[in-house]
């Protein structure tokens, strides 16, 4: 997959350095996975979650953080929408994202 954008992982460990391991970690998965579809995502995500308009949120690091992406299956392109703090993520709304 191609991920858009690694920027806003690393701003977001740059304050937060306990995620940075975690989220390199789901990067480089991410970067070699072909997901077709959401199935294919939980098969190795099994607490990722599903949202409307092809988004899915991913606990990270024992769902102390959450990564919330946008992704068009078709073109392999994965967008980074929101990364945060289960605190943070609890005071938006991310299928508005």
């Amino acid at each position: 997959m191609r991920i858009i954008s690694r920027k806003a992982l690393c701003d977001f460990w740059r304050g937060h350095r306990a995620a940075e391991p975690a989220l390199r970690a789901w990067f480089h998965e991410a970067k070699v996975a072909r997901w077709r579809s959401f199935q294919d995502i939980k098969r190795h995500y099994s607490s990722a979650d599903v949202l409307p308009h092809h988004r899915v949120v991913f606990n990270i690091k024992g769902n102390h953080y959450r990564l919330v992406v946008r992704i068009h299956y078709n073109t392999g392109i994965v967008f980074i929408r929101f990364v945060g703090t289960h605190a943070e993520y609890d005071r938006i709304d991310p299928t508005t994202l």
